[in-house]
């Protein structure tokens, strides 16, 4: 018996032992399982799209004190991300709502017809058949349901603005596998990414970087390089274009790339093409963070595409027919042809802009639209009142002396060192990488220049202007306009532009050249106050988000001119302005809104269900002038 007891015993201590020694390789494989999960988490993290734009920190202490901290947060990362929707104005003088909508799902649904690409989840990648993931609140979006749906709006007065609806964010599988080489990948600029993140191609001057031996058709995953500090203060991407990517952290830019991918392609052409090449699509993209349709060179002449609160701004104006209206800095033309169609092309619309080459874009986009009240001249803003016993509104082509001081001799390509070749260079590479930002509106002035693309530009000029660019044009000069002789006027200032979306940088800008745009902006009002008659409209507009820029005019406008009151705005879909002031670390107090005004001024939130840009729009009222 005693034995037997020792036996169980001893058999009991050996299974024991057992099923310790059959646990111990369950411990293990699980930590294995961890580990692999935390490391496909943290991959995952990192490929992904989850910018961060950064400011600077007084500025970013300037607007949390405007907003509030929460609010601006909000602000911050909306900037990041593309509306999602696309808003076309339809040109009612060459067709109607209805005929363009039927056009725009004949062309949605054969793009989708054209694409096999096919998501993680079995859906189709095109815009037409992807679903958004978070779901949509916008108000706008009404009964519509689906991406690439196109519908009407419902706002009493604007039924010519339809909107096509896209989706994101979207998850991306980019093929990441801890047991696998690291996906191929190129790295492209942030204006491209940008412009990606809109529903372009990724062209081949925007290729800054690509992973080792990518060939023609091979899948890449495409980051964007966002501008640094670097140790002089400057800012820059500090990557020399060609670098080669190995896949390792030793990459330029490696961990400042978590989180900034922006969709999957294929490649046009094999690495030593993308770097070899001028121009052409670099990478097709297959796969977007935001799927949003591209509507370059679609239905030209028929619609515009323009950021909803830049047709609000229009209505603001109030156009009727038979009036003189002025619209200065009126590049690119949006908002000039808006009103155009607004007056049944019945009136004289005089649109100014100091740049030679933005005249000629309006000309152009009215030519398009088949639009004859508009008149284009070159005219720098602030000298848009005529001096002296100059009270003619306009001079024509080359009647001018060009050492008059009015830079307004027509020039073509044999003689544009009339101008300054280099400062005609370089305003039309400003033009060309930021005054459309993708939708219609005006950036700031602040751009980078290499000297490549200015070497380009003057081999560019001396050769001729070739089919696509338009320095060979011509255009008139004005030596400005009597005082009082314009109906209404529209001043969509140049500005800060930190209201456009998708934005990925926004460092460069300080809290003195924010106050530098008030400024400059102010003297611009200056002008127009001259030249709108009594009982006569003003309309200020910006696309930026920055007070100093928007409720600080107003507010300066007021005090300065007691016979300007503010007047409703109609469509109403903006928010209230800001009411209150803002006292700077130097002692410099900006004064905004006082109570009771804040309701006449429309500002667009960039966080707000309606998905728009940041936007800000001022209507005035001019009362008799005498006294």
């Amino acid at each position: 018996m005693k034995k037997g007891r020792v036996t169980l015993t001893l058999l009991k201590t050996l299974g024991t032992c057992r099923r310790r020694f059959h646990k111990t390789p369950n411990v293990a494989a699980t930590h294995r399982h961890q580990t692999t999960m935390e490391e496909q988490q943290l991959h995952s993290d990192r490929y992904s799209f989850n910018p961060t734009l950064k400011w600077n920190p007084e500025v970013h202490n300037y607007f949390a004190k405007a907003y509030g901290a929460d609010r601006f947060s909000r602000i911050s990362i909306a900037l990041t991300r593309p509306s999602r929707y696309s808003c076309i104005r339809v040109n009612t003088m060459r067709s109607t709502t209805d005929a363009v909508i039927e056009k725009l799902r004949a062309i949605l649904k054969e793009s989708s017809s054209g694409s096999g690409d096919v998501s993680e989840n079995g859906a189709n990648g095109n815009l037409a058949l992807v679903e958004s993931e978070d779901g949509d609140s916008n108000p706008l979006r009404g009964d519509c349901l689906g991406a690439g749906a196109v519908s009407k709006c419902q706002i009493p007065g604007m039924e010519y603005v339809v909107f096509v609806w896209g989706s994101g964010p979207r998850h991306i599988n980019y093929g990441y596998a801890p047991d696998l080489p690291p996906p191929k990948e190129v790295i492209v600029s942030r204006k491209c990414a940008e412009a990606v993140l809109r529903g372009a191609q990724a062209y081949v001057p925007g290729v800054m970087a690509c992973s080792a031996h990518v060939e023609k058709g091979d899948t890449v995953a495409v980051s964007v390089a966002v501008e640094q500090k670097g140790v002089d203060g400057g800012w820059g991407i500090g990557m020399t274009r060609g670098t080669v990517l190995q896949g390792s952290q030793a990459d330029p830019y490696y961990f400042e790339r978590n989180g900034l991918y922006i969709g999957q392609g294929t490649a046009m052409m094999s690495r030593a093409g993308l770097f070899r090449v001028p121009e052409g699509v670099g990478v097709e993209m297959k796969n977007r963070v935001y799927e949003l349709h591209s509507f370059h060179n679609v239905l030209e002449g028929e619609i515009f595409l323009q950021n909803l609160p830049s047709i609000v701004a229009a209505h603001a104006l109030d156009p009727q027919k038979g009036e003189r209206i002025l619209d200065m800095c009126a590049a690119p033309g949006g908002k000039t042809t808006a009103i155009a169609i607004l007056m049944k092309d019945e009136g004289e619309i005089i649109a100014t802009d100091r740049s030679h080459n933005k005249v000629l874009d309006i000309q152009k986009r009215a030519n398009e639209m088949g639009l004859s009240c508009i008149k284009t001249f070159k005219l720098d803003a602030l000298k848009s009142v005529s001096r002296g016993n100059h009270t003619n509104a306009s001079i024509g082509p080359s009647s001018c002396d060009a050492n008059n001081g009015m830079a307004n001799k027509v020039s073509d390509s044999s003689n544009v060192q009339g101008e300054g070749i280099l400062s005609i260079i370089e305003d039309r590479l400003k033009t060309e990488v930021m005054e459309e930002n993708g939708n219609g509106e005006k950036a700031n002035g602040k751009v980078y220049l290499s000297k490549a693309d200015i070497r380009k530009s003057m081999r560019r000029a001396r050769n001729g202007p070739g089919r696509n660019q338009s320095l060979g044009g011509r255009v008139d000069g004005s030596k400005g306009f009597s005082p009082n002789s314009f109906d209404r006027v529209l001043l969509d200032a140049p500005c800060s532009a930190l209201g456009l979306r998708p934005r990925l940088f926004a460092g460069e800008e300080t809290v003195e050249s924010l106050r530098n745009h008030g400024k400059y902006q102010r003297r611009m009002f200056d002008q127009a106050v001259q030249l709108a008659r009594p009982g006569g409209v003003i309309v200020y507009s910006t696309c930026t988000i920055n007070p100093g820029e928007n409720e600080a005019l107003v507010r300066y406008a007021l005090d300065k001119y007691k016979y300007l009151s503010l007047a409703p705005q109609h469509p109403r879909l903006g928010g209230p302005g800001l009411v209150g002031s803002c006292e700077f670390p130097d002692g410099y107090l900006e004064e905004w809104l006082r109570p009771g005004e804040e309701n006449l001024v429309q500002r667009f939130d960039p966080s707000s269900p309606l998905d728009t840009i940041g936007f800000f729009i001022a209507k005035f009222i001019v009362g008799s002038k005498d006294g």
